[in-house]
């Protein structure tokens, strides 16, 4: 049975920092594109940035660009989405999401399997 486990989300000011984690099992994420999404309340779920497979290729979402990174370590099965410069725009709820074609996409519907979330918050 395929999970994957977010944590790492919390309470934040403006302008903080917080890393992410993903940790998957009943996988092996060395074979899948990693992406994380975030759903704020009454909106719909958004891409945020993904990473390939082999982790060569990363695409973002102009919100992420310059202040989001991801990154991952098959061998420990995890991908991280490491957030800095955070903004009350980033409170959402954040989900890591896995596609067994192995390159990244921006669509939720191109993804396999989701995490259960972690929740952001950014005070102003």
């Amino acid at each position: 049975q395929v999970q994957l486990v977010e944590s790492g989300g919390g309470l934040v000011q403006a302008g903080g920092s917080l890393r992410l984690s993903c940790v998957a099992s009943g996988l092996s994420l060395s074979n899948y594109a990693m992406g994380w999404f975030r759903q704020a309340p009454g909106k719909e779920r958004e891409f945020v940035i993904a990473i390939s497979w082999s982790g060569r290729s990363t695409e973002y979402a102009d919100s992420a660009k310059g202040r989001f990174t991801i990154s991952r370590d098959n061998a420990k099965n995890t991908v991280y989405l490491q957030m800095i410069s955070l903004k009350p725009e980033d409170t959402a709820v954040y989900y890591c999401a896995a596609r067994g074609s192995g390159w990244t996409a921006r669509s939720p519907y191109d993804y396999d399997d989701w995490g259960q979330g972690t929740q952001v918050t950014v005070s102003s």
